[in-house]
Parts: C-alpha cells; sequence; structure tokens
C-alpha cells in the first residue's frame, strides 16, 4: 500500500447522496472548491426516498435543477396520488388526489400555491443521477466514486483527512470537511459522537420488483402509493409508472423479519398472486434519531450522519437537503472571507433544534400511520362498508399534512439563531405554517408581473427586499460595502401588506429572513450580525 500527502483547498464532502451532492452543487456555484468523495463504486439499486418536499423543490429551483428533476421519475402524466385500500384488487377506503408533474408544469392552480414548486414523486434512483451529473460539470467541483475516508485529524487551520482508492492512501488537507455519509457515518464515528433517540420504532421489508402485471392491475386507477390492509400494513409505491415498484411492508419493533416471504408480502399487499422479478430486498428497522453534536471544531455533519427518522414521508432526505442549503452559504462566507468562522457556529444552532422537533413530530406521525387497523374493513356488505368509512374518517385527519406537509417545507425556522434579529421564540411545526413573513423563516412566495416568484429574485448573498419605495437604502448598500458583504437591494411591490408586513426585509442566502423593520433599521450593527461578526442582542 503506497501513501502520499498533497494539499488541497476547500471542503471534503464525505458522501455522494442528495444532501451531500446538494452541498457540493451549493458549494461550487458558489465559488468554494469542493472534493466528493464516495466509497461506492456505482449507485445503489434500491430505491429509497420517493418524495421530494417543496422545500427542496425551491433549493434545487434555486441551483438550476427543478425542471430537469421535475421531468424525472414518474412519467409526467401520472397522478401523485395517495390511495388506501383494502388491498390493491380489493376495496377503495380513502384517496388523496394530488397533480401529476404535467399539471405542475403547465401551471395549473398556481395561484393558490405556497410555493412556485411543488413536491415532486422521484426516487432517489433517479434523483441521484441529475445531482450527480451536474455536480460532475461543475468547475471546482470534482467527484470521486470508490474512494472511502480512512481517519480524519483536526488541525488548527486545516483538517487532514487519510483516502483510499484501490488500495493507495493519500493525506490531504482542508479547510473543512463534512460528512454526508449516511446512518453508518464514518465521519461521525471519526468524531466519537453519538445518536441520541429511539433506536426501533417499526421494522420493514421493502422489496423492489419488476413487474408488468402489477403495472397493468395498477392502471386501473393510477397512483403514486397504494395504502394495503392485508395481512400487514404496507405500501405499493410506483416507481417508473409502469413495471417497477417498491413494496414496504411494516412490522412491530420486535419483530423477526428474516423468515418473512418477500413473495407472500406482495401477495398479501396485491390481493393474488403476481408475476415478478425481484431485484432487490432490504429488511431493516425504521428509528428516531438526532446526533448529540453537528459539528466539532471543522468538520460538520449532515443528512443521516445527523439524524435518522422512520421514513413515513420521505423526511429524512429532504431535512438533509435543508441541512445542506444551510451550510452551504456558510461555508462559502467564511470562504470567501466576508463572514468570520464564529458564523460557523449557528449551523448546529438552527439545525439541530430542526433536527428534534421533526423527530419526535415523524415518530408521532408513524405511530398515528402504523396504529391498529380495524379487520372488520375486510368484511363483506354493510358491517365492511361502516367499518371501512370509519377508517376512512380517521385517515382524512392523519393522512393529508403527512402527503402535503407544508409545515415540514415551510414552517421549520431559525428565529432563535444568533444570526437572527427579532426572530424570539416560536414553535417549529410540522402540521402547518404562516404564510407571513417572519425573521428567521423562509421568505413566502409571491409570484411577481413577469411570471417570476419572489424567490427568483434573491442575490446570490444578502437581499434587501424594499417594499415601501420611499425608504432609503444608501446607508444599507454603503455599510455592506465597507463590510465586504453581498448585498443586493430589490424592490418588492407592496400589494401583499399582509405576507410581507414591514418596509425593508433583509434575506439571507438560504432565503430565510434575517431581520425585518423600516427606517430605524441600522445596517451598520444589522449585518455584522446576520454574519456572525457579533452576537444578536439579546431578547
Amino acid at each position: 500500500m503506497t501513501q502520499h500527502s498533497e494539499d488541497r483547498a476547500g471542503v471534503l464532502v464525505v458522501g455522494a447522496g442528495p444532501a451531500g451532492l446538494t452541498l457540493a452543487i451549493d458549494l461550487a456555484q458558489r465559488g468554494v472548491p469542493c472534493h466528493v468523495v464516495e466509497m461506492t463504486e456505482e449507485r445503489g439499486v434500491n430505491p429509497r426516498c420517493n418524495t421530494t418536499s417543496a422545500r427542496s423543490m425551491e433549493i434545487f429551483r434555486r441551483l438550476g435543477l427543478a425542471g430537469e428533476i421535475r421531468r424525472a421519475g414518474l412519467p409526467v402524466d401520472h397522478p401523485t396520488s395517495i390511495h388506501y385500500r383494502t388491498t390493491l384488487g380489493g376495496e377503495e377506503i380513502y384517496r388523496i388526489d394530488l397533480p401529476s408533474a404535467r399539471e405542475v408544469l403547465a401551471g395549473e392552480g398556481k395561484d393558490g400555491w405556497p410555493t412556485p414548486e411543488p413536491q415532486h414523486r422521484i426516487s432517489q434512483l433517479y434523483l441521484e443521477p441529475i445531482l450527480e451529473r451536474h455536480a460532475g460539470a461543475l468547475t471546482g467541483l470534482t467527484l470521486e466514486r470508490g474512494t472511502r475516508l480512512v481517519s480524519l485529524r483536526q488541525c488548527d487551520d486545516h483538517v487532514e483527512a487519510v483516502l483510499e482508492t484501490a488500495g493507495e492512501r493519500r493525506t490531504l488537507r482542508y479547510a473543512y470537511v463534512v460528512g454526508c455519509d449516511g446512518a453508518h457515518s464514518t465521519v461521525r464515528r471519526q468524531l466519537g459522537i453519538r445518536y441520541e433517540g429511539v433506536d426501533a420504532i417499526q421494522r420493514f421489508v421493502s422489496t423492489f420488483v419488476r413487474s408488468p402485471e402489477l403495472g397493468r392491475l395498477a392502471a386501473r386507477d393510477r397512483a403514486w402509493t397504494y395504502w394495503t390492509y392485508g395481512h400487514r400494513i404496507a405500501s405499493l409505491i410506483a416507481i417508473d409508472g409502469a413495471s417497477l415498484w417498491l413494496n414496504h411492508v411494516a412490522f412491530a419493533p420486535d419483530h423477526d423479519t428474516e423468515a418473512e416471504d418477500p413473495a407472500q408480502l406482495l401477495r398479501d399487499s396485491v390481493g393474488k398472486p403476481v408475476e415478478h422479478e425481484v431485484l432487490g430486498v432490504v429488511r431493516w428497522t425504521g428509528r428516531r434519531l438526532v446526533a448529540r453534536r453537528y459539528r466539532a471544531d471543522r468538520v460538520f455533519l449532515a443528512g443521516d450522519a445527523a439524524h435518522i427518522w422512520i421514513p413515513v414521508g420521505g423526511f429524512g432526505m429532504n431535512a438533509g437537503i435543508q441541512d445542506a442549503a444551510t451550510l452551504g452559504w456558510m461555508l462559502a462566507a467564511v470562504h470567501h472571507g466576508w463572514a468570520p468562522p464564529e458564523l460557523l457556529d449557528a449551523y448546529e444552532a438552527e439545525r439541530k433544534p430542526v433536527g428534534e422537533q421533526f423527530a419526535t413530530a415523524v415518530g408521532a406521525q408513524a405511530r398515528t400511520s402504523f396504529a391498529d387497523v380495524p379487520p372488520e374493513i375486510h368484511l363483506p356488505g354493510p358491517d365492511g362498508e361502516r367499518a371501512r368509512a370509519e377508517f376512512a374518517e380517521r385517515l382524512a385527519v392523519t393522512e393529508p399534512r403527512r402527503y402535503s406537509p407544508d409545515g415540514f417545507s415551510f414552517g421549520y425556522h431559525y428565529a432563535g439563531s444568533p444570526l437572527v434579529v427579532g426572530g424570539g421564540h416560536a414553535e417549529i411545526t410540522m402540521g402547518d405554517f404562516q404564510d407571513r413573513a417572519r425573521p428567521g423563516f423562509r421568505l413566502p412566495h409571491a409570484w411577481l408581473d413577469d411570471d417570476r416568484s419572489v424567490l427568483d429574485v434573491l442575490g446570490h448573498g444578502f437581499t434587501l427586499l424594499r417594499v415601501n419605495p420611499r425608504t432609503a437604502t444608501t446607508s444599507w448598500t454603503r455599510a455592506a460595502r465597507e463590510l465586504g458583504i453581498p448585498l443586493a437591494v430589490v424592490d418588492l411591490p407592496g400589494r401583499w401588506p399582509d405576507r410581507y408586513p414591514a418596509e425593508l426585509l433583509l434575506v439571507r442566502p438560504d432565503q430565510h429572513v434575517a431581520w425585518m423593520g423600516g427606517a430605524e433599521g441600522r445596517p451598520e450593527k444589522l449585518l455584522p450580525t446576520v454574519t456572525g461578526r457579533v452576537p444578536a442582542p439579546q431578547r
């Protein structure tokens, strides 16, 4: 085994999943050299997360990827609805009808959307290649597959990482390292950081199959996911809208799933045998765990390395993409010198409370979604009809916010962050959100006259939105210039006073509001605060 040393500027990202690739793309677009290493030679063949949230789609829109992502995955005319049935071929109990990608791309009903980018149903099988292809085309971004992290050593002004590729070891130096390497994170183990939480909420057997017959059965009433209640609670997920399907079957946390026959489980979900080819079987445990820390000096954790939750709506992957959006602008600000290293202290202060709150909410949703199902739903005649109607009433309460989780996309916030002025203490919620600008929250969306979203006109750095055109902004541009902080000033129409209830809104590079106010705002004090140069005033 040979070994040599070399210097690398910028950031090492360990792991080429959605969080790692999103972070790398964001960094590269912000002019930060980035090296991504991924231990596996090829991407996994089993589908994992199959939903990209509205907030993730907004982040991908900012990165210039949303259009391509929305055209991938299911066929554009395939409904993204969720059906609840006794079995696939049995009785319908409840349904949530949601639009196809074609309807979203055509903007049908967009005036009522709280976002320019509604959620999209796409398996990681199709999402990751898009991200990887774009990452490979960016200047300053290097992606290596088949390379594993062996060890880390932190120094005062850099991190030394020992990497191994095909038996050859290299010692490389980076300014920062980010572990996006999943639940079994080497980076987290190197840091000695443990998870806290519930180690087993539910066990699953997930079977990935190719079955044209199953596709023909589903085509009678197409949906993205069919929840079925045969011998077990299961979900049949359409991966390509035709022959590729994923059958998730849930078991109690103490159940031994090794003896479960995937073919029988599929038969139970469908209600009869179907011809199929098994492409992969994964037996796994749904957990609710959050890392005790998200950072140790120059090394950070993001995505599943920082939190793993039972998958009841794709929240884990999408929270990792949110991690990347927050950490990306902070690392870039420090790299380019317009913010001090102390800015990075805010990453854990902002993202860990969100992770903990979401972990609790996802766990509660899982308990509801996998609660006991009345066996009477399978009865024929009036007794069965009555049981299914009663069960449907329960589903109508528990399921819509799970599959259209606006609170998850727009309700999380950093109101208590040291980089936010005037945020106070607000609850973090998954269930709902206020479509009103507030310090620490993501800036609300509105359509402008030129068919752009307000989010589309934000600058690459900070943006000062001016709602009242008579409010002077010269002091802001002068202060930003003196401090070297990138600041764009954008005039916003004043026709949404309830949505943007201030004369001026200072918006961060990650589209969250840092401060709101009027002519009384003192930029020479506010700008140093929101960039971590001085602590925020006590509230």
